[in-house]
């Protein structure tokens, strides 16, 4: 199981307990410090089933400076966009095997406990 973790963010310090509390020792990635590839992410979007652009922080102002409120912005393109700017990617995300859970809230996680 790895974490992809913001130790700053209460979410993810949370969803980190809930992972510990269950008795999982996670690999923890501090995706600000080590940023994630344009690969990585699109691998990380196929496990939550979701668009790249549901991993998107879009209040921060990185949103807007970075063009990413275009509609008409090719998911290549914001991948890219993510993978220079990590503040922007949601968090935390939580992969383990071929399945991912967006902690928001923390309780997410536990159906990757099961």
């Amino acid at each position: 199981m790895i974490i992809y973790h913001n130790p700053r963010c209460s979410k993810s310090r949370q969803t980190l307990a809930l992972i510990e509390e269950n008795g999982v020792t996670p690999e923890v990635v501090e995706y600000l410090k080590t940023p994630l590839s344009a690969a990585e992410l699109k691998d990380i979007v196929t496990k939550l089933g979701v668009t790249v652009r549901d991993i998107i922080r879009n209040k921060e102002t990185e949103f807007k400076d970075n063009g990413l409120n275009d509609t008409s912005l090719s998911d290549d393109a914001i991948y890219r966009v993510l993978a220079n700017t990590p503040k922007l990617v949601e968090r935390p995300i939580v992969v383990k095997g071929e399945k991912a859970v967006i902690g928001r809230p923390p309780e997410n996680v536990l159906e990757l406990l099961k």
